[in-house]
């Protein structure tokens, strides 16, 4: 088989973007397309996917595809941050009938921490946490040196680690979960409440003038880096919640690293994982000494090079 006939696709569905590249055996990316992710639900995002995919030059041998939300046999059992997704949804089927080609779901974040165990900075790593900073707050694992997802392939879930019992709601429903706190949807919803309640704040006027429809990670990055004091309290709060979730999964799993990934990783760099760090060593016990918080290397590409992987494993699986 030669290189080009050995090209498989990777898709990133994100509460924002959906990001497609088309990925060689070296975990490579040859070429990328992106749009944005619409609001109309599941027909509409699988409608962006094949378009994007279609838009590529390489005719893939397989697609991989990471869903923000539970992924069981094919299914996405439920994807709380993407607007009329309200039931489990078959990817695999659709897909694979309009692209012609076998394709493999999973979880964006356990795709996008696969991405960063195979190319990036989670090589070498034997027990590690993905915390990736987006729409939500998304989580993979890698335990014992493999991928772990579970019995049901909810396993990872930090953003809806509870962190506060009665607190916050959710998008998943419930209260007190991390994602409450630090994911940007829940960001912006307290962003506006306390615009409404007289704060003065950057973060909107900066949206508008980069032609924006949500506080981007770009947006956020920018509000910081000029010291806005609503959003230095925001991601200060976010920060600490996050803290209390990564170090309370370190008691639990006694993990050698945290990636953390997503768009704030890209624009904050090393600094953010710093902040994590300290952040969460107040709720560690006994952490391994050799711990290390560091950023995803692969940046945007994370979760399509997971994504692609999957697809890859999944057919030689086959084979």
């Amino acid at each position: 088989m030669s290189e080009k006939d050995s090209v498989v696709v990777g898709v990133d569905v994100g509460g924002t973007n959906i990001e497609v590249g088309s990925v060689d055996e070296r975990h490579q990316v040859l070429q990328r397309a992106k749009a944005a992710t619409p609001e109309g639900g599941p027909e509409d995002v699988l409608q962006v996917i094949t378009e994007l995919v279609g838009s590529l030059d390489a005719q893939p041998i397989a697609v991989g595809v990471g869903i923000p939300g539970v992924v069981h046999e094919g299914r996405a059992l439920t994807v709380p941050n993407l607007v009329g997704w309200t039931e489990d949804v078959d990817l695999i089927g659709p897909l694979s009938d309009q692209l012609g080609v076998p394709v493999t779901l999973g979880n964006d974040a356990n795709v996008g921490l696969l991405g960063e165990w195979t190319a990036g900075a989670a090589r070498g790593g034997r027990n590690i946490l993905g915390l990736w900073m987006g729409t939500g707050i998304g989580g993979g694992l890698i335990l014992d040196g493999r991928p772990y997802v579970g019995s049901r392939g909810a396993a990872g879930e930090i953003g809806h680690v509870i962190v506060l019992a009665g607190g916050a709601l959710c998008t998943c429903g419930r209260r007190g979960c991390a994602e409450a706190y630090a994911g940007r949807r829940s960001m912006r919803g307290v962003a506006t409440v306390m615009v409404d309640a007289g704060w003065k704040t950057s973060l909107f006027t900066t949206r508008d003038d980069e032609g924006k429809s949500k506080l981007t990670s770009k947006v956020w990055a920018q509000a910081l880096e000029d010291g806005d004091q609503l959003a230095a309290k925001l991601f200060d709060s976010a920060i600490e919640t996050l803290g209390i979730a990564v170090g309370s999964t370190i008691n639990l799993l006694d993990l050698d690293r945290v990636v953390i990934g997503g768009g704030l990783a890209e624009k904050l760099g090393q600094d953010l994982a710093k902040r994590l760090f300290n952040a969460a060593r107040p709720w560690m016990l006994q952490p391994n000494p050799d711990l290390k918080f560091v950023v995803s290397e692969l940046e945007d590409d994370a979760g399509v090079v997971g994504a692609a992987v999957l697809a890859r494993a999944a057919i030689t699986t086959r084979s």
